[in-house]
């Protein structure tokens, strides 16, 4: 039997949603949910992107690059535009 046809991993996306959503009601019920404060969320927020850019930087190093990122796919609009975001005049 493979891992994704157990448990979570063999439902569908909704079911899933359904049954964390209800786990996470209970804890908040009995009072043992987690409630961030903004200095929580602003490290933890922190640290993500640390890891984030430590990953990627370890990827670049070693020539894996592993996707795509906002400036591969970003278009050259150089020729459209002259300096100062003004469209070239075209003569009559």
């Amino acid at each position: 039997m493979a891992k994704e046809d157990r448990g979570f991993a063999s439902m569908d996306r909704a079911k899933q949603r359904e049954i964390a959503s209800k786990g996470g009601k209970a804890a908040h019920q009995k009072g043992t949910a987690h409630e961030w404060t903004s200095e929580e969320a602003r490290d933890a927020g922190r640290k993500g992107g640390l890891a984030s850019h430590k990953r990627r930087r370890e990827q670049m190093m070693t020539g894996g690059g592993g996707g795509e990122g906002r400036s591969d796919m970003a278009t050259d609009r150089t020729d459209t535009f002259e300096a100062g975001g003004r469209e070239p005049s075209t003569p009559e």
